[in-house]
């Protein structure tokens, strides 16, 4: 029986979990959400040292501690253009730590197969079999985005037949593990795991990796919840359904926000359908332009819209660019932020870009608020983005973005890219817009470029 002042401790850590999720739903209450969810996180873990009596304690402790320094350690120095791969790293800890309790839990409950109820064996299994998923395919996801191995989609003659097989495979053991329950079976069914999550995330390419860490980040959350059913700890269960949910949501949003279906992100590539991630420069000539003449165009224009993309977060030059928009203000020039729901690499990750460089807040404005703004812009500034003003989304059937909502900044009077070069985006495709004759093109890293931009425009 669970001390009464435990679960009142618990119901207390789940409540500010969920105050948690409702902070991080807005920027100006972020860092708040996060503060508290942590809290209640060590506050939980504390807990455990008091409820029961530990076997391994000092081996437990240094574990934490480890874990502890690792996770400080990587968060002082990850940049935050390396978030993505973070949180996919995290993801899959999360989920291999969950199969591995499962695993542990099914040699124990196993001499006691007659008495365990049923659903207690299928939770097990299926805690054991989706945390493994999710920790390959994170894994995968990871080396992806740091470009470890090809973000293109990796596929092979056959790779169909393995993907099924396995998981058909994995069907009939975990059927074999609930009815006879014992520790090879759990074993067998994790390594097919590992296996279907591989081949699961193996030929998403491209723009689309994103998408996946998110559906991960639900399979995650998924396990932890059927690990605390199988724990009896109400707290994983709620936690875990929070995080389930949440990554189910998010999901939804970014596949939508691509105007692709789930299916299609996840096996377009054994089409044809998938985002490509690198491709070649194009050679097709386009006009371009150096600092003194773009300032030129910004000087005098009335309403300026900056988009910003993935290239202006690699290159750090968020913190120029705002000082270009406070000169361009105290001018009297209007200007806004585009902000396209995965202008970043995950939803909110440009906002929290800009945050991080004092933008204010509510000179950010989503797609839908912005989008029909653009006809009346004199000049679009496109800072190192390309697939959300791509329109091959609108005009070219096939493509593999065919469909995206994107920002309509071909619509302005003058449209400037910033790039470095004339690759393509992550999608992997060549944006049509560069070769429009309103369009300019200003080369060179972003933020040595912005920084000449910003001189040549107080200047003038």
């Amino acid at each position: 029986m669970i001390p009464t002042w435990v679960q009142l401790a618990y119901l207390a850590a789940a409540v500010c979990f969920i105050l948690a999720l409702k902070g991080l739903s807005s920027p100006r209450t972020a860092r708040r959400g996060n503060q508290l969810g942590a809290a209640a996180a060590v506050g939980a873990t504390v807990v455990v040292f008091f409820e029961a009596d530990l076997d391994h304690l000092w081996l437990i402790i240094a574990a934490i501690a480890v874990g502890a320094v690792l996770g400080v350690v990587g968060a002082q120095r990850v940049q935050m253009t390396q978030m993505p791969q973070l949180v996919a790293l995290f993801n899959g800890v999360g989920g291999g730590a969950a199969a591995l309790v499962a695993l542990i839990e099914l040699e124990e409950l196993t001499p006691f197969a007659d008495v365990v109820p049923t659903f207690t064996f299928v939770a097990t299994v299926f805690t054991i079999f989706v945390g493994a998923v999710s920790f390959a395919g994170s894994m995968i996801t990871f080396a992806k985005l740091q470009e470890l191995i090809t973000t293109r989609p990796v596929i092979f003659p056959g790779l169909p037949v393995a993907f099924g097989g396995a998981f058909v495979a994995a069907i009939a053991i975990a059927v074999v593990a609930v009815v006879s329950p014992q520790l090879w079976p759990g074993v067998l069914l994790a390594v097919l795991g590992l296996v279907v999550g591989a081949l699961l995330v193996l030929p998403v390419g491209g723009a689309d990796v994103p998408i996946v860490i998110s559906l991960l980040n639900a399979f995650t959350g998924l396990t932890v919840a059927a690990g605390g059913y199988v724990l009896d700890n109400t707290l994983l269960l709620v936690a875990g359904t929070l995080v389930g949910a949440a990554g189910t949501l998010l999901t939804k949003l970014m596949a939508s926000a691509m105007g692709r279906s789930l299916v299609n992100i996840l096996f377009g590539a054994l089409r044809g359908g998938s985002t490509l991630g690198a491709g070649e420069a194009s050679d097709r000539p386009v006009r371009s332009a150096g600092p003194q003449d773009v300032a030129i165009m910004l000087a005098y224009a009335h309403k300026v819209i900056i988009v910003p993309g993935y290239g202006l977060a690699v290159a750090q030059a968020q913190h120029s660019l705002r000082e270009l928009v406070e000169v361009l203000d105290e001018r009297g020039i209007e200007v806004d932020y585009a902000i396209h729901p995965v202008a970043g690499r995950m939803p909110g990750h440009m906002n929290v870009l800009l945050a991080e460089a004092q933008v204010p807040y509510e000179k950010l404005v989503e797609m839908d608020g912005i989008n029909s703004d653009f006809k009346h812009a004199d000049v679009v500034l496109v800072v190192g983005a390309n697939d959300v003003v791509n329109p091959a989304a609108k005009t070219t059937p096939g493509a593999p973005i065919y469909g995206m909502p994107i920002l309509n900044a071909g619509d302005a009077q003058q449209v400037i890219f910033m790039k470095r070069s004339m690759r393509p985006g992550f999608a992997g495709i060549e944006n049509e817009l560069l070769f429009d004759p309103k369009t300019t093109l200003l080369f060179g890293d972003a933020k040595d470029t912005m920084g000449k931009l910003l001189s040549a425009v107080k200047a003038l």
